[in-house]
Order: C-alpha cells, then sequence, then structure tokens
C-alpha cells in the first residue's frame, strides 16, 4: 500500500513528495527515490497520529523558497558556464 501511495505521490503535480521525488530521482534512480518518499510518507503519517494534527502539503516550490532564489540562480548560471555558456540575466518585468 505505501508503495501505490509513493508511486501516486510522485506523479502528481505541484506538491511536496513529487517535487522531493524530483529531486532525488536524479541522485539515486527511480527504486531509491520510491522508497525514500515511502519513507516520507510514513515519517509524515506518524507526526500526525503523535501529533494529532492534518496533513498539510508544502507545495512543489518548497525546495525553490527553502534555498532561496538567489542561490538557486547562482547555482544555475554556474552551472552554464562549466557547460561553456556565457549568461546576462535580466529579470523580467511584469505588467
Amino acid at each position: 500500500m505505501l508503495g501505490q501511495a509513493a508511486i501516486s505521490a510522485c506523479r502528481t503535480k505541484g506538491t511536496y513528495l513529487a517535487a522531493r521525488y524530483r529531486r532525488l530521482v536524479g541522485r539515486r534512480g527511480r527504486r531509491r527515490a520510491l522508497v525514500a518518499l515511502q519513507h516520507s510518507i510514513l515519517i509524515s503519517i506518524w507526526h500526525m497520529f503523535t501529533r494529532d494534527i492534518e496533513y498539510t502539503d508544502l507545495g512543489g516550490e518548497y525546495f525553490l523558497e527553502r534555498t532561496g532564489k538567489a542561490r538557486a540562480t547562482r547555482r544555475l548560471v554556474s552551472q552554464l558556464n562549466r557547460l561553456g555558456y556565457q549568461v546576462n540575466l535580466q529579470p523580467v518585468e511584469t505588467t
């Protein structure tokens, strides 16, 4: 049951569990990422039962917000520089 829940969770869009799966699958592979997702679900269930609280999803952008926009920008620009690209960033104007 937990495995099926993890597979369903990784296929959703805009959720914390899907974002966690996408972060892990590149480093660990599909199977290990699914096991890690099962563990995350199990830990969440444990906290909900022991503290008598409802589940609140952190959102798909949680990891980007946690590390900060500036740090993510520096990391991505550095990656592109290592690939041989010169990057000039200009913010998008919102209307």
